[in-house]
């Protein structure tokens, strides 16, 4: 019996590799999207482009504005002249925000009453604006605990001393790249499932397929076999890249991830071989993967987080194996994450994972017949 599945998974792994469709597939999108994602998509903003508007010119405003030139985040772009330059540069986008100091500046500090100082940010992009707010607030922040150590004067009874968890220095990429081996074997595993059955179908070897010695719970299998191998090896390839390449640490068992990665595998194949088994051609099975895919990726947390999606849409998330298993990779490389915890979200994968393959062998069944 053996002998035959690892014949039919053997002549499933050479007829993808020959067939251009599925190598471009198993090669091209891999190195695309881990370029892309682990370079391209970051939230980290660095060389943002700042204008000054400064009406003071004593040393303490000078002092501030040399505070956010010096930064590594704000790359100093005019100084402006009058205040109607505001609009203009904003609306423009040649910088992404002014800062602004009153005349009264230096004085009010003087004489120790609060000093006013505005920062105009374009709000186009809400999650930038808020990002460039928390950095500006810092800068202010730090010169206002120097300014007071300078003169002698009290210090706040209360200081906030931030600390992030498992990311220290708040490197997006350690957050984006694991979550692109989450991405990426869905996506192989999903598109070459599908074609699986549609290639046979065009190639006309499906009814030869039929006449072999095999019953259909064995070509059920051959067929899920093949793409699991091929989803593994995509997996390992990324995750070695992940922690070589782009340094990202792997704190968790390389165990626990690979029971994850194999029941996400066999929960994608369930998909796959339902999507498979319902169309005709390659390119019904392109496409129906791709309307698959699309929803899989937005509604798993990759991107947004799942709390703040619509309460409306929350509950589909639940039926969705990339949720659970972004929850685990995430967590196992920067966080650790322990075996309690990991084991909370394999269940939910290996139940997906049993219903698709449920359903995928009924639907394959009953066109068999």
């Amino acid at each position: 019996m053996w002998q035959k599945i690892r014949a039919l998974v053997v002549k499933e792994l050479l007829a993808v590799w020959k067939d251009p469709r599925s190598r471009f597939v198993l090669i091209g999108p891999p190195i695309i999207q881990l370029l892309v994602f682990g370079y391209a998509a970051t939230y980290d903003l660095v060389d943002v482009p700042i204008a000054f508007y400064v009406e003071d010119s004593g040393g303490d405003a000078r002092d501030l504005v040399a505070r956010f030139a010096g930064s590594p985040i704000f790359r100093p772009t005019a100084n402006l002249e009058r205040q109607s330059d505001i609009a203009r540069v904003i609306d423009s986008r040649e910088v992404s925000l002014v800062l602004h100091i009153g005349q009264n500046f230096s004085r009010d500090l003087a004489v120790s009453q609060p000093a006013r100082v505005q920062l105009i940010v374009d709000g186009r992009n809400s999650n930038t604006a808020l990002i460039l707010t928390g950095y500006a607030n810092t800068i202010v922040r730090d010169f206002n605990l120097e300014w007071l150590r300078q003169k002698g004067e009290r210090l706040p009874p209360a200081s906030l001393v931030v600390r992030s968890w498992f990311n220290p220095n708040l490197q997006s990429r350690w957050f984006i790249v694991p979550g692109i081996v989450a991405l990426l074997s869905l996506v192989v595993t999903l598109v070459v499932t599908a074609l699986s059955v549609a290639r046979e179908r065009e190639l006309g070897t499906f009814d030869q397929l039929l006449v072999t010695p095999l019953s259909t719970a064995q070509i059920l299998l051959g067929k899920s076999l093949a793409p699991l191998l091929i989803g593994l090896v995509e997996g390992t390839v990324i995750v070695a890249a992940a922690v070589l390449w782009f340094g990202v640490p792997f704190l968790g068992s390389l165990a626990l991830l690979y029971v994850g990665l194999i029941l996400f595998l066999l929960a994608v194949i369930g998909v796959g071989l339902t999507i498979s088994s319902l169309v005709r051609t390659q390119q019904q099975a392109i496409l129906g993967a791709f309307l698959f895919l699309v929803p899989a990726v937005i509604l798993s947390g990759f991107a947004t987080p799942i709390a703040n999606m619509s309460p409306a849409v929350q509950p589909i998330t639940l039926i969705n194996p990339m949720r659970y298993f972004l929850v685990i990779v995430r967590g196992l490389f920067i966080q650790g994450m322990s075996a309690e915890l990991v084991a909370q979200q394999l269940w939910p994968l290996a139940l997906i994972a049993v219903v698709s393959l449920t359903i995928a062998g009924r639907l394959f069944r009953s066109r068999l017949s």
